[in-house]
């Protein structure tokens, strides 16, 4: 599932279709597409792990999921889930979820959770944690109210940055390496952007999809944790396990 670094690229590569009409809309998404048609893209926003086609009065997202694809000014075999053309560009997004939403975007979410946004906001995030307190950490890293924007790739790196067992209890973070985890979060999602940007995402990761330990040259372990049984990749040496005997039992 494409994490909010390649949102936000996304987003950039869509600039060029901002304040341009929809000279037709089609694809076999569940909306009314004909009210695209002649309407002005007014913005393109993105937020976590959606992409936002603005339009006056109303909006689309768009949710790639786990295996959403897109082509500007190319198209794949099929039927796209939506196409959007322009006098001079097209997109065209395929495997995904596309929402026509009433609105303005820019009323509708909390800002300042997007761990990409300028509006970020890292006091509420830790201040969200600590109400968290039997939750593991790997699993409020991916809680989209939270961090959104986070998945799997950041998840684990930033774990891995920190020295954080992912089965750790939020409750047993001493405060200073809670605050380390929310700043770092923000960090490595933009470093996510940058290498992500030049081609260099996975020669520069750490621990995502690695055998051994960049740190300790021991084979990293992987195991199903948490409520969405994701499968992080951690190193049971150098990553500490912080927990509280009292909320385990």
């Amino acid at each position: 599932m494409p994490e909010g670094p390649s949102i936000l690229i996304l987003r950039e590569l869509l600039e060029p279709f901002k304040g341009k009409q929809v000279i037709n809309a089609s694809g076999d998404a569940d909306i009314d597409l004909d009210r695209l048609n002649d309407h002005i893209i007014s913005d393109i926003r993105s937020y976590g792990k959606n992409i936002f086609l603005c339009f006056t009065g109303f909006y689309i997202r768009v949710h790639l999921m786990m295996y959403g694809t897109y082509k500007i000014n190319g198209r794949k075999e099929g039927t796209p889930r939506l196409r959007i053309t322009t006098n001079k560009e097209e997109i065209n997004f395929y495997t995904c979820i596309v929402t026509l939403l009433e609105g303005k975007s820019a009323d509708q979410y909390d800002w300042d959770t997007d761990v990409l946004s300028d509006e970020w906001n890292p006091l509420k995030a830790e201040k969200t944690l600590k109400a968290m307190k039997k939750e593991k950490v790997s699993d409020v890293l991916l809680d989209q109210n939270v961090f959104t924007g986070v998945g799997n790739i950041i998840k684990n790196e930033v774990l891995f940055r920190v020295k954080i067992h992912p089965e750790s209890l939020v409750s047993a973070l001493p405060t200073k390496k809670l605050k380390e985890l929310v700043k770092v979060v923000r960090q490595f999602s933009f470093d996510f952007y940058n290498w992500k940007n030049k081609n260099q995402l996975n020669k520069n990761l750490n621990i995502y999809s690695k055998k051994k330990c960049q740190r300790c040259g021991i084979p990293n372990h992987t195991a199903y944790i948490g409520k969405g049984k994701r499968l992080p990749c951690f190193c049971a040496n150098c990553q500490v396990m912080y927990a509280s005997e009292a909320l385990t039992k």
